[in-house]
């Protein structure tokens, strides 16, 4: 994915460690930013390289270190890693110390049985292509990236410790793991002396999965941190949907998001939720992201951009007074767990 070779004028921001707060991931020794910038969307094809270079640049002199990515995002697979693999050989190279990249394998990218699960074959050879496409000889984190109940655990969880010792990966994490799964994961890293650093499940005022699984529970006990995606909801928790579906909005085409869930129901929780945050000078989305960075257990929430104005927005999520016991009451009626899931 080549676009020319061009020697870059970028610097980065002076002050981009001013403001954004950092937060440790568990018991580790590692601090992120609260807010991460996730590839899994609008990084690949159909979005202009250009701006994809922007945003990336741009969340970095934001204080935003932490680029999550996948070997299945893009589209197509894996052109997500090669748009940032570009960005870091031509922008970000002399700052590559100061960055936390992150990689995932495990969810399908391919027919053949070796580009899914959690072997150790599919695990690692998706790591050394990962490193390929990231113009990288090492990722900070990698990820299994979904629980795959036909593999050993022990299989498993041994390529990521191995992944670890070889200097391909500094620290190991677990992706979309139920709590029984995540436990299990987590003490055999371990005793394996690679701890597992962060596990990232879905999470938001609409999903509330991880507070009714005891995942959150789970992550202080076992000391890992969380480091929550879809916190918007795939855009459920913005105001693009309180009065209809734009033409190209994600709901219009998306495989992640239907209409169908944009009903009546939605719209009359979204806009109560949309009331408050407008009463504490906040629009949607930086509310829902402000709530779930209130739980202590989570280290940062992703968020993904399609631009930079967008980026910068959700940036500011932080800037408002911490919610009240009674904001959260008022969350929590509104915030019915399950809306908007398919």
């Amino acid at each position: 994915m080549a676009h020319g070779a061009f020697e870059t004028t970028y610097a980065a921001a002076g002050d981009r460690y001013e403001r954004l707060p950092y937060r440790r991931a568990g018991s580790t020794g590692l601090d992120l930013p609260a807010l991460s910038l996730g590839l899994w969307q609008r990084f690949g094809t159909d979005n202009a390289y250009e701006t994809q270079r922007a945003i990336i640049l741009r969340a970095f002199d934001l204080g935003i270190a932490h680029f999550d990515n996948a070997d299945r995002y893009g589209p197509p697979h894996r052109a997500a890693q090669q748009v940032f693999g570009e960005v870091l050989a031509k922008d970000l190279a002399p700052y590559r110390d100061e960055l936390v990249l992150t990689t995932k394998a495990g969810n399908p990218i391919g027919p053949s049985p070796y580009l899914k699960g959690g072997s150790r074959k599919s695990l690692l050879t998706s790591l050394d292509h990962s490193l390929r496409d990231l113009r990288t000889d090492y990722v900070d984190v990698f990820y299994h990236h979904r629980q795959d109940p036909a593999t050993p655990i022990e299989e498993t969880v041994g390529a990521l410790a191995d992944a670890v010792r070889q200097g391909k990966a500094l620290y190991v994490g677990i992706s979309n793991y139920d709590p029984e799964r995540a436990h299990e994961a987590a003490v055999l890293l371990r005793e394996a002396g690679v701890p597992l650093l962060v596990h990232q499940p879905r999470y938001s005022i609409f999903d509330r999965g991880p507070e009714l699984n005891g995942l959150l529970d789970l992550a202080a006990a076992d000391g890992f941190g969380l480091v929550v995606y879809s916190p918007l909801a795939q855009g459920l928790l913005t105001d693009k949907y309180l009065h209809g579906i734009p033409a190209d909005a994600r709901a219009a085409n998306s495989a992640f998001l239907s209409p169908d869930v944009i009903d009546d129901t939605y719209r009359k929780r979204a806009a109560a939720l949309d009331d408050l945050a407008r009463t504490r000078g906040q629009s949607l989305a930086q509310l829902a992201l402000q709530w779930v960075l209130r739980r202590p257990e989570v280290t940062s929430a992703l968020i993904g951009a399609s631009s930079i104005a967008q980026l910068d927005h959700n940036a500011k999520a932080l800037d408002a007074a911490p919610l009240t016991d009674e904001e959260l009451a008022l969350i929590d009626e509104h915030g019915v767990h399950g809306t908007g899931l398919r």
